[in-house]
């Protein structure tokens, strides 16, 4: 492993998207109050699954309350992202990733037309959300969410290995995911992301990035918004994202913001950390936090499938009984 290595980081693009996003929330593009419906009108006839182990042709029921912007943020809206167990979330994977998408507008589309899996605001349910904010800000900014993270992200903060394509020079940098045989054995995956041609770029997932490249975005956050000499976020925005946004539907010790999870209560999480610590992972097994209290960021990158929480757990056990001071 090379100190270069480009990752496929998977979910950790959302922090990404959800802070650019935020930057057009500071240009007052929206509130985050506004039903989304204002911005795209099918958001008005969306329909709820009544029964999801009966798939997306099961019986619904209209939403009864209006989606807001916050929601989209905070993974409350009622959307899935395909990872549960009921039937409607193995239709919601195969519509979303396992059919062809020629954009975000079509993918977002497809995700309109299947039911949500529960009603607005009633629940946290880990969402395709994300994607619906990349098409935002494509409306907000007229540019492609691909070049909006370009010019007021990606090029302020000299993330040059960062983007939802690799250039061909580049390649050689990729690194390739694995998986474990049924011996135990960790073996190269048979099949890999595409470094080219990508064109989907989502706010779920999408992105490559290095673990420096990924440093300077968190420091960008920790510092306040400001990194690289320019000032991408408020302080007060930043304040506002890794609050708790919904209660006490996450899990025990932890709550979710605007785009990351976040430590609420030690005792309750029964593990390392302090009350403000804001996190987040990757299907490939990437994960980051950062501690404001401590002024710590840490950063693990690997690539392998299937997904478990069982290496980030440990880097945080490990970096925080590290602290001795």
């Amino acid at each position: 492993m090379e100190k270069d290595q480009i990752f496929y980081i998977q979910s950790m693009t959302k922090p990404i998207i959800t802070v650019a996003f935020m930057m057009l929330y500071e240009e007052g593009h929206f509130l985050l109050t506004d039903p989304v419906a204002k911005y795209i009108p099918q958001f008005d006839s969306l329909r709820v699954s009544t029964h999801p182990n009966n798939g997306a042709e099961g019986e619904t029921e209209p939403i009864n309350q209006p989606i807001t912007i916050s929601q989209l943020l905070s993974h409350t809206a009622g959307f899935s992202h395909g990872l549960g167990r009921s039937q409607l979330d193995r239709d919601i994977m195969q519509a979303l990733y396992f059919q062809a998408q020629g954009s975000i507008e079509s993918r977002v589309k497809t995700l309109l037309n299947l039911p949500l899996i529960g009603q607005p605001g009633q629940q946290w349910y880990y969402s395709a959300s994300p994607d619906v904010l990349a098409l935002l800000i494509e409306k907000f900014s007229g540019m492609s969410a691909a070049q909006f993270l370009q010019a007021r992200i990606f090029d302020p903060l000299d993330m040059n290995s960062t983007g939802y394509n690799v250039a061909a020079p580049d390649w050689a940098r990729v690194t390739s995911l694995h998986q474990f045989n049924d011996d135990g054995k960790l073996i190269t995956s048979e099949r890999q992301t595409p470094a080219e041609g990508n064109v989907v770029f989502g706010g779920t997932h999408g992105l490559f990035s290095t673990a420096s490249d990924y440093l300077k975005f968190c420091k960008m956050l920790l510092n306040d918004g400001e990194g690289n000499g320019q000032q991408l976020l408020s302080r007060k925005t930043i304040e506002l994202m890794t609050e708790n946004h919904v209660g006490d539907l996450y899990s025990p010790g932890q709550g979710f913001g605007l785009g990351f999870g976040v430590t609420t209560d030690i005792s309750d999480s029964k593990a390392l950390g302090s009350v403000g610590q804001y996190y987040w992972s990757g299907a490939f097994c990437t994960y980051f936090f950062i501690d404001p209290k401590e002024d710590l960021i840490s950063i693990l990158m690997t690539q392998t499938a299937p997904y478990t929480n069982y290496y980030g757990n440990k880097m945080r056990q490990f970096v925080y009984q590290a602290i001795v001071d």
